[in-house]
């Protein structure tokens, strides 16, 4: 009996214990937002209301306050988003009508005491600051200076009124149609760190970076229009002018979206796992891609259950799976809660379309999402770490991966079956890597790329240099080293020097020397076989020479490889530092082939070309690898061909 009652008051401290995490704040909870938004679909506006709750959790007084308007990147060609889109040779400005343009304009700013008293209007205090670039026709960042400073650990109260115009879409935001795709769209807080405020202008090449808080919004839209938004819908409402209030409610995330149109499919299913928390999934899907929803589904539950086994589980207990509308451009983007994928009409089962832009999505939920890196200036600790997990969840998931071509303004797919693609090649990381592997050093803020290759240094070199790591080091050691940095990180906004400090940690090595290299400068790897002969000498045996040199700048441990004859090979290890290095043995056997780096650990090697060497014709390899250039050629002609026939 006494075992009995022991058995339930312990269930009871334990059920008490789990209570008692679920509602203690995963986050600072610093800055929080009440919003009231109204719709104009006739105008395409918005109309919104918000109240602010911000705590200084910073080391020093706040004497002012800094806030996005991102809408206004896209107010004229003035802007310096589209400065820097047109010298990346994007001529957006030049497509567009008029009415597609967007702005944000904050029509009132009111202080509200806390002691309850009335509210102060300041409006005529807020100013717009070019932070980056002294632009003075960009008007992305306004300032509100304060009368009182806000000192650390307190909170101020402030209220906003604004009205924002809907673009036609302008980087995954906007409408086309009845289709509305809303992000970054009300008036938001920077972050005040101890080195002042970090509010960035808006960038053509960098997405964002928020503090965490509470967001309690409502949002009110035509009648029997489907919405989809960050956190859970807690009620709706039927309006007398014919709209609809819906109230969705979401804590410790860093930003709100939402999605409407009275167009979508609604489906839901659930993810369940044996050691990770239950999720329910919500799939708003375009009606033309009904028989793709077990896809998005399956894809969903890979990246929950493969990042969560990996990293830590994924803790909010619901996740909203978007399918955009066609040419909407607002496919590929993540948000907390909700992600936004992208498919065609079309969309064969042997290629990863749209399981790989699901899992890559669902996948920010993690990086983005809870850990919540700088992007303005830190892009590659989201985008990149995201890249490399994305490959290896789809290669875990078994998802059929070919390389797939689509023809016609995208219509067309054709799949090419006896082409499987890897997960360090996918989506093209070795060949963007290489071509601007040299054109900025990582560590530079990433605002500061040079815009039309930001991608290549942002996503293909993180994922590179991480599968490099990964074949250097082992999985498990990675896994550690990951894991330990989600964990210690979730919600809590850690720089470049926090990754790297767990990273030796965690492997019990100091790779400072590889993150000189990748991450601190631009060096570029490339080793090769310069020389290689087997000679026959005396008493039936063959001296064999290898010469390996080192034409890059960049420094790797690499393994040279020597094949014979009879099958047999020897191997050496080599520390790279040299220009070259000579090996030699004497053997029974003749060589037969020479390779540095066999194993292909070195995946930022720009040159795999040189890397290995043959004393006999290699023609069968020669032949098989001109045919399939030739049958992709052919196959692309018969496919003109007979869609013009």
């Amino acid at each position: 009996m006494f075992a009995r009652v022991a058995s339930v008051v312990a269930l009871i401290a334990v059920l008490g214990a789990r209570s008692l995490i679920a509602d203690t704040p995963r986050s600072p909870r610093n800055a929080n937002y009440t919003i009231t938004a109204r719709l104009d679909h006739a105008t395409r506006t918005i109309h919104g209301d918000e109240r602010i709750s911000w705590r200084n959790v910073s080391a020093h007084a706040a004497t002012s306050l800094q806030f996005h308007l991102y809408y206004n990147a896209w107010r004229d060609e003035r802007s310096t988003w589209m400065r820097e889109r047109a010298l990346a040779g994007v001529k957006d400005a030049r497509r567009r009508d008029p009415s597609d343009w967007a702005s944000i304009v904050v029509d009132k700013v009111e202080m509200v005491p806390s002691s309850g008293g009335a509210a102060v209007d300041v409006t005529a205090q807020l100013r717009f600051i070019a932070p980056d670039d002294d632009n003075t026709d960009d008007r992305t960042v306004a300032e509100l200076p304060l009368s009182r400073a806000v000192a650390p650990g307190d909170t101020i109260d402030l209220r906003l009124q604004w009205t924002s115009r809907v673009p036609r879409t302008f980087a995954r935001t906007g409408a086309i149609a009845d289709y509305y795709f809303i992000a970054q769209w009300f008036p938001k807080l920077g972050v005040l760190e101890d080195a002042g405020w970090n509010c960035h202008q808006f960038h053509s090449t960098t997405e964002f970076f928020s503090d965490f808080g509470v967001y309690d919004v409502r949002l009110t839209v035509p009648r029997n229009w489907i919405v989809g938004a960050t956190g859970i819908e807690q009620d709706a409402a039927d309006e007398p002018d014919g709209s609809r209030t819906h109230h969705f409610y979401q804590e410790d995330v860093h930003d709100f979206v939402w999605t409407t149109s009275p167009h979508y499919l609604e489906r839901h299913e659930r993810f369940e796992h044996p050691s990770l928390p239950p999720v329910d999934m919500r799939l708003l899907l375009q009606p033309e891609h009904e028989g793709q929803a077990a896809r998005h589904f399956a894809a969903t539950r890979a990246a929950l259950k493969y990042y969560g086994e990996w990293y830590g589980p994924y803790p909010y207990g619901h996740i909203t799976v978007i399918d955009p509308a066609w040419q909407s451009g607002a496919d590929g983007m993540e948000y907390p809660t909700l992600f936004t994928a992208g498919t065609e009409w079309i969309a064969p089962r042997g290629a990863t379309d749209p399981e790989d832009v699901t899992v890559h999505e669902a996948g920010h939920q993690f990086w983005y999402g809870i850990v919540a890196t700088n992007e303005f200036e830190h892009a590659w600790m989201d985008e990149g770490l995201n890249t490399f997990s994305t490959a290896r969840a789809i290669e875990a998931a078994s998802f059929q991966n070919f390389y797939s071509q689509r023809y016609f303004g995208g219509f067309i797919p054709w799949t090419f079956m006896d082409l499987p693609l890897s997960r360090e090649v996918n989506g093209d990381r070795m060949a963007g890597y290489r071509k601007w592997a040299r054109q900025d050093v990582q560590a530079t803020p990433s605002f500061r790329y040079w815009p039309g290759t930001a991608g290549a240094i942002t996503y293909d070199k993180t994922a590179l240099w991480l599968h490099t790591l990964e074949r250097h080091l082992g999985w498990p050691v990675l896994q550690r080293v990951m894991s330990t940095y989600f964990q210690r990180y979730a919600f809590k906004h850690p720089t470049p020097a926090d990754f790297f400090a767990v990273t030796n940690e965690a492997s019990g090595q100091n790779l400072a020397w590889y993150f000189d290299q990748v991450y601190r400068g631009s060096q570029t790897f490339d080793y090769g076989v310069d020389a290689f002969r087997s000679v026959a000498e005396r008493l039936g045996s063959n001296r064999t020479v290898v010469v390996a040199r080192r034409y890059g700048d960049g420094i790797f441990p690499v393994t040279v490889r020597v094949t014979f004859e009879d099958g047999q090979h020897v191997e050496w290890p080599w520390d790279g530092r040299d220009r070259w290095k000579l090996f030699e043995v004497t053997r029974a056997s003749r060589a037969r082939t020479a390779e540095v780096d066999p194993g292909h650990v070195l995946l930022l090697d720009v040159d795999r070309t040189n890397n290995s060497a043959s004393l006999r014709p290699q023609a069968d390899v020669a032949a098989r690898k001109w045919s399939l250039a030739w049958l992709v050629w052919l196959q692309d002609q018969l496919l003109t061909y007979g869609f013009f026939v």
